[in-house]
């Protein structure tokens, strides 16, 4: 006679069939605690979360926003502290020849080739500093950051801004301090080709010129770089600016840088050195002005980052109430439910051979 184990059990016993289901159901528990084990999270889809799904879905994205902001800021206020020590050796230029104006008189004649001779290797020294990198970012060079800001800062007093500049200023005796002061204000101003010594991009009305921002929320961003070319915040004032910092500091070095002792005692040399001296001087304090905007933004940039690492940390609380496991709890019920699975099979096994024997038996 032929018997199948399914007569057997099924006809035997129903004690084995409910042992049989309700170890199916503890195994399923034991994979289950044992993902969980794993992972960490309560279910791998938000399917599994039950209730938790909606929090889930709507606070993850938020957080991943708060992520990149910050990330963001990091990235900003990295290249404002670059910017902002170019900016304290530029504004130590300015400061040393607007105090060097003072020796250039028939007092000290001699002090006269010096100063020019050092105002020409600052023009050098300030055109590199213009060229000043964050990675790969240049921190002068606004939206074109990609490019420097000065194309050839070795080159500076061979380039036509220079050149142009030596002339009108070697020709002081004939034509007089004002169309001297105005010949070099003219060529500092000029944006064209082979006068200006800026990149294609920053070689523009200031108007047309913006510096980076970055995006610190969902609809807020903060301006946070300087250019070369023209002033982010402060608003140079005097007779004789450009309207920007740096090319009234380039202007005043090249002018210093053209200068010699023979020309102490021509009849336009002093009204020129304070045209110079003036124009200096509202670059200092225009400089100043944007280094210390800067410096805010930089700060509010910091207190924004702590507020939204404040916010992550909520929601990432939040989130983790719905979607992530009690580690320990997990743990010592994974232990306790294999106890049990390892008990279903033992009594399964006994109760198949009660079955089986009583059947034989019969």
């Amino acid at each position: 006679m032929s018997v199948s184990v399914g007569s057997v059990l099924g006809g035997g016993s129903s004690l084995v069939q409910q042992l049989v289901a309700d170890g199916g159901k503890i195994r399923s528990q034991v994979d289950t605690l044992t993902d969980q084990a794993s992972s960490g999270l309560i279910a791998r889809s938000y399917a599994g979360l039950g209730e938790g799904a909606a929090t889930a879905l709507s606070l993850n994205p938020q957080v991943a926003s708060l992520q990149t902001w910050q990330t963001n800021i990091d990235q900003a206020t990295g290249m404002m502290t670059v910017t902002q020590t170019a900016m304290t050796q530029i504004q130590s230029i300015a400061a040393t020849f607007l105090a060097d104006t003072a020796k250039l008189s028939q007092t000290y004649p001699t002090e006269i080739d010096s100063v020019a001779a050092d105002a020409r290797s600052a023009l050098q020294q300030l055109a590199g500093l213009l060229d000043t990198k964050y990675g790969d970012v240049y921190v002068f060079a606004g939206q074109d950051s990609a490019n420097p800001p000065v194309p050839n800062p070795d080159g500076i007093l061979s380039s036509g801004f220079y050149t142009q500049i030596n002339t009108a200023v070697t020709s002081l005796s004939a034509n007089g301090a004002a169309a001297t002061a105005a010949s070099t204000l003219a060529v500092a101003s000029s944006n064209a080709s082979g006068t200006s010594p800026f990149s294609a991009y920053l070689s523009q009305a200031a108007a047309s010129l913006s510096a980076p921002v970055v995006q610190v929320g969902a609809q807020q961003t903060v301006a946070y770089g300087m250019l070369a070319s023209a002033n982010s915040a402060a608003v140079s004032t005097g007779s004789s600016t450009t309207g920007s910092y740096i090319r009234d500091l380039m202007r005043g070095l090249a002018t210093l840088g053209s200068l010699s002792s023979s020309q102490v005692n021509d009849a336009g040399f002093a009204d020129l050195v304070e045209d110079t001296r003036s124009s200096l001087s509202g670059a200092v304090t225009a400089m100043a002005t944007d280094a210390g905007v800067m410096g805010d933004r930089q700060t509010s940039l910091t207190t924004i980052q702590t507020q939204l690492a404040d916010t992550q940390t909520a929601l990432t609380g939040q989130i983790s109430n719905v979607q992530d496991v009690d580690m320990a709890k997990v743990l010592s019920e994974l232990t306790q439910t294999n106890t049990r699975l390892q008990a279903s099979y033992q009594l399964l096994s006994t109760e198949s051979s009660l079955t089986l024997v009583k059947f034989l038996s019969s």
